[in-house]
This record gives structure tokens, sequence and C-alpha cells, in this order.
């Protein structure tokens, strides 16, 4: 009885199976034939188009720093305060807006060395940095920016870096999307006329854009030692904004 019962399990199976084998996926029959096309997001001519746009730089990012060392807490916490109050005077001198100006950085730690003779380490004082980041509009007076700090803040100023980029890049990235899509039209049609096809309309469509980070100067990273002899010169230099257009474009048959 048991193996009658299994037989007619089997042939439901096997029914069941060769019904669902005689259904397109799509509703239709074909000759009896299921028509499934497993490579539909692949048909066509893919392409990648690059547009490339060189751009020079509008602003100018400085971080200036100011580093103080005293016996106490207070006393570098009070030159600290004393040189920055000079350093923020400037800057509004300057013509730098308030929200231009970023606090970055602020510690306070205590300085240490090794005594050789109570073989321990001894406190011999305590730091204070304050830094912030500067962001100028006025790019041709960076160098001018950069002097007048260094003399606000004396010895205790740090330069610590500088770098370079563009406040708004969108019409940058237009340009460079119009030369993407060109350049990718123009690989399409090539391998269309090379493969004897005709294309048609494009199918897919997808964009991914570069854009640099800001250009870094180390060459600044100094310690400033009272007033420059002559003015900090300034080379902003050049960008390179990218655009990576994908575009698949249907074959006419």
């Amino acid at each position: 009885m048991k193996k009658i019962w299994m037989v007619v399990i089997g042939l439901a199976l096997l029914v069941s199976v060769v019904a669902l084998v005689g259904c397109s996926t799509e509703g239709a029959l074909n000759g009896g034939t299921v028509k499934v096309d497993l490579n539909s997001q692949q048909s066509g001519v893919w392409v990648t188009g690059e547009g490339k746009v060189t751009a020079v730089p509008d602003i100018a990012i400085i971080t200036v720093g100011i580093e103080a060392q005293e016996l106490t807490v207070v006393d570098a916490q009070a030159s600290a305060a004393a040189a920055m109050a000079q350093v923020m005077q400037v800057l509004e001198d300057q013509g730098i807006a308030e929200e231009d100006i970023q606090t970055q950085y602020y510690s306070i730690y205590e300085v240490t060395r090794w005594d050789s003779d109570k073989q321990e380490q001894i406190t011999i004082g305590y730091r204070v940095t304050n830094t912030v980041t500067v962001k100028i509009r006025e790019i041709d007076n960076t160098g001018a920016v950069i002097d007048a700090v260094a003399v606000a803040g004396g010895d205790l100023t740090r330069i610590n870096s500088i770098s370079f980029s563009i406040d708004d890049p969108s019409d940058y990235y237009e340009q460079a999307r119009v030369k993407a899509v060109a350049d990718a039209a123009d690989k399409a049609q090539k391998l269309a006329e090379t493969a004897g096809v005709e294309l048609g309309n494009p199918t897919y469509i997808s964009e991914s854009s570069y854009y640099p980070g800001p250009i870094y100067r180390n060459d600044l990273m100094a310690v400033a030692e009272g007033a420059p002899a002559a003015e900090t010169l300034i080379s902003p230099g050049e960008m390179e904004i990218t655009t990576t257009i994908q575009i698949a474009y249907s074959i006419v048959e």
C-alpha cells in the first residue's frame, strides 16, 4: 500500500513540474518552450564616457594655530587666549567673515620630562593649543592674511597647512557632464559601426562624479619667528573635475 501511495505522489509532482515548465514567465507560450531572457540587463551597446574640466581654485583654506606653554594651566591658557585674540582681530581687519572661521582643535596637556635622578616623569609645564581653519574668499589676498596672522600671534603662531578649493563647482560639473555624454555617444556610434548594427535610444544612464579634495600645500607648516621680511607668495594652481557617464543603447533590429 505504501508503494502505491509513493507512486501516486511521484506522478503528481511530475505533472506539477511539467505544468510549470509549460508556462512562460511573460505569460506567453512560444512553440511549447519557455522564452526567458536571462541577459536582458546586458543587451544593447554599453559604453562609458568621461568628461574632464580644469578649474582654478577660488578659495584658500589655512589652518592657523596658537601654541603656548607655561608653568601652570592658567598661565598657558591666558597666553594662548591673548595671542588668539590678536589673530582674530587681524582676520577681521583682513575682511574675513566670522562664519568663515571655525575652531578645529583645542587641547591642554601636561608637558613632562624624565628625571634620571628620581627615575620618574616630572611635570615641567602645560601646553595649550588652539587651532582654527580660515576660509579666504579673496584668494589673491592669501599671502597678506598669512603674514598678518604671523605678526599678530608672534612666536606662538603655527601655520599648519594651506589648501585650495572651489566654492561652488556646480557649473564645472555641468560642463564635465556634457563632455562625458558626448564621449559616450561617440564611443557607442563607433562600436555600432564596427559591429554593423544600428543604435537605438538610450535605455540606461548612470553618472558618477569625482571632485578632488582640497589641494594641500605643506611648505607653510612652520613656526612664525617674527615678522616676515617679504609677503608670502601663494600659487593655487589648478584642479581637475571629472564626471563619468555609463550609457546603454538599444540595438535597432
